[in-house]
């Protein structure tokens, strides 16, 4: 285990603030990196701080009773927009699941052109760039895509995600009801310190359909 790891695994389960997150992770590796200038070996380090559940509690026991406040309201933009993504899913394209599956080779789809449009997805997120992705979505989609919608589910999966490493391979599934059809990618993101897995569907325009990030 890194330092990162173990202060991103305490940060994490910490119910407060993003703003004293950042605050606590930044303190934490702080003392870790004196600690090891001193000569202390970082095992030791660990087992005198405790493990990452025995910092938590005792954080969260500490802490001002409006943070706590803070955190539930945080929660549950969370679990909202958690909702709404899983509602607009199964809205865009749950129904296309009911139909026959397409290889690739026999839809509209070019393997190439799907990869380079997901990586180009992936780079507009990582860069904020919701206009720009707005103008190549469809209509329900161009209501979430902003950043507000996005930082509570980033935040799930880790404060500070760090730059990103490499995408690893874009699997593909080809979907086809009534003529039309949709393409569905999955794809793991590695960054500095965390690894994020998107699913991009766009359609036969390839235009933005949905986005599921994990």
């Amino acid at each position: 285990m890194t330092a990162e790891k173990y202060v991103n695994g305490i940060v994490r389960k910490i119910k407060c603030s993003k703003k004293k997150r950042i605050e606590i992770k930044q303190q934490l590796l702080s003392d870790i990196s004196a600690a090891l200038e001193n000569g202390e070996a970082f095992e030791e380090i660990l087992k005198r701080m405790g493990n990452v559940e025995e910092v938590v509690k005792e954080f969260n026991q500490n802490l001002p009773e409006e943070e706590g406040k803070t955190y539930q309201k945080r929660k549950k933009r969370i679990i909202f927009f958690g909702v709404l993504f899983t509602i607009f899913i199964i809205a865009t394209i749950g129904y296309w699941f009911l139909p026959k599956t397409v290889l690739l080779e026999d839809s509209v789809f070019q393997k190439k052109v799907v990869e380079e449009q997901v990586k180009a997805v992936i780079e507009k997120l990582n860069n904020n760039q919701f206009e720009e992705l707005k103008e190549d979505a469809i209509e329900e989609m161009q209501e979430v895509l902003t950043q507000d919608t996005f930082d509570p589910i980033r935040e799930q999966i880790g404060l500070d995600w760090g730059e990103m490493q490499s995408i690893g391979t874009i699997y593909m599934a080809v979907i086809k009801q009534q003529r039309q059809q949709l393409v569905i990618t999955q794809v793991v993101v590695v960054y500095k310190n965390v690894s994020v897995t998107y699913t991009i569907t766009f359609d036969k325009e390839m235009n933005l359909a949905g986005i599921y990030v994990k």
